[in-house]
């Protein structure tokens, strides 16, 4: 399209391509849900379908304590799978090297030790859910590489919410307080 003003030609597609990729490389990075070294299936499909409803990355660190199959996932997940934007690692290492290498926010731990208590706790656009184990939690060299350790207040004498139940609603806090529900603004 030539402009008569100026005398040049301008190509409509290059500069919305342009404004993309610009908004693309200033874009805050994502919120994303980790596992670590889950135990149960039907809990990592269920986290699997969370996030991929919500339009959330997730990260799943191995081994598993159980045989990864995608039969095994798309009964747990039914048919999100293909909406999930999964990253699967094979150790914690492999997590962190991989974290390692891309603009990130903070890796806040989900746990029944943390410090913090989910409703006065502030998340950020970038940060990373990590949920531990089902059996066990997570080990100590994970907790010292947590950003924060927020846990979800209970009443007395309950020991603990189910993972995904928990990431699910720490999740939904999170992305409530950064207006990142899929849709329309949530703040």
């Amino acid at each position: 399209m030539r402009n008569a003003a100026t005398g040049y030609t301008r190509n409509p597609g290059v500069l919305p391509s342009l404004a993309t990729a610009c908004a693309t490389l200033l874009a805050p990075p994502a919120m994303r849900l980790a596992l670590f070294e889950p135990d149960i299936p039907q809990n990592t499909g269920a986290m699997l379908r969370l996030a991929a409803c919500l339009g959330v990355g997730i990260d799943v660190i191995e081994p598993c304590g159980f045989a990864w199959s995608d039969a095994r996932m798309r009964r747990a997940g039914l048919d999100y799978l293909d909406l999930a934007e999964l990253r699967r690692h094979a150790s914690w290492a492999a997590f962190r090297e991989a974290r390692s290498r891309e603009p990130g926010g903070r890796l806040v731990l989900l746990t029944t030790a943390g410090a913090e208590e989910l409703p006065g706790f502030a998340f950020a656009p970038g940060d990373t859910l990590l949920v531990g184990r089902e059996s066990a939690g997570v080990p100590a060299m994970v907790h010292e590489a947590a950003d924060a350790a927020v846990r979800i207040p209970m009443r007395p004498g309950a020991r603990s919410l189910n993972v995904a139940l928990a990431a699910a609603l720490a999740l939904g806090e999170a992305l409530r307080q950064t207006g990142a529900f899929p849709g329309k603004a949530s703040k």
